[in-house]
């Protein structure tokens, strides 16, 4: 599969550039506040401010059933770079918050591909791909955000892994328990159709993991959602995260924080019910 990567091919996605529109509306905000239960995050009303990373419920791509390949990706091709490489997973972001985005508000994305990198993988070659977003009403700022995806191939079952990390238990922790119907209500959020977070036969038999895989922006917005179950006031000028590992539905996982010693700084992180960490954050209060 490396030899069928070009590399020159993808680096001249580096640059480009797309822009689009969506109204902030009402009814993401109450369903998504009615599926984590959040008691920061308000009635869901005109107005409001979005919790941080509560974004990610707007500027949805919308593929047609036909563009969609077996595993409920899009086909490759159009904005995003055409890595030859059959997974793409989240593999962490950084996140700027200017000013609240509020419910009513029409907001702009103005979306650019900062960087391809291919890296050579213990299992085979990587392809990492940053995206900067830019988000601004009546062109004011109001959040920026670079997402970072990795391509990478099947995975072989014999190449070494990596050797897991032992999580310590935060100051902060709390258990989450994940299951279907959870798994499916943010996929159906974020009009997320990929099989792996909610087709348990799919997952299992051709992907061959252990389970439903849990979305790695739901556990990075459930540890900022545990920092606001805490300080409930809080304004988080900053965040950003790192995605360690799978987390999967077949057992609890937990959500862990602890204040630095400065006041302004979290240290956020999840690990599995082994205990071996599946993401690190750090977010900073204004």
């Amino acid at each position: 599969m490396a030899d069928a990567i070009d590399a020159q091919l993808l680096k001249n996605w580096e640059g480009r550039q797309e822009v689009t529109l969506d109204d902030i509306t009402a009814f993401p905000v109450r369903a998504l506040n009615a599926t984590l239960e959040a008691p920061y995050a308000g009635g869901g009303n005109d107005g409001d401010p979005l919790p941080p990373l509560w974004h990610w419920l707007y500027f949805l791509p919308v593929h047609a059933q036909s563009e969609l390949g077996e595993d409920g990706h899009a086909r490759k091709g159009g904005f995003l770079p055409p890595v030859p490489l059959p997974r793409r997973m989240w593999a962490g972001g950084r996140f700027g918050f200017v000013a609240p985005v509020r419910i009513g508000e029409r907001m702009q994305k103005t979306s650019t591909i900062s960087e391809v990198k291919i890296k050579d993988g213990r299992s085979g070659p990587l392809v990492f791909v940053t995206v900067r977003h830019e988000f601004c009403v009546r062109n004011e700022a109001r959040l920026w955000e670079e997402h970072d995806i990795v391509y990478r191939d099947v995975p072989n079952p014999n190449a070494p892994q990596p050797a897991p990390v032992q999580a310590e238990t935060g100051a902060w922790q709390r258990r989450i328990t994940p299951n279907d119907v959870l798994l499916f209500r943010y996929s159906a959020l974020t009009f997320n159709g990929y099989r792996i977070h909610y087709d348990r036969r799919y997952v299992t038999q051709v992907e061959c993991y252990p389970g439903l895989v849990v979305h790695g922006p739901l556990i990075a917005t459930l540890l900022l959602d545990l920092l606001l179950r805490q300080l409930p006031q809080a304004m988080v000028a900053s965040f950003s995260f790192r995605a360690v590992r799978p987390t999967f539905d077949n057992a609890p996982f937990f959500v862990n924080g602890e204040p630095q010693p400065d006041g302004k700084s979290f240290h956020l992180w999840a690990n599995d019910a082994n205990g071996w960490l599946t993401m690190d954050a750090t977010a900073i209060l204004g």
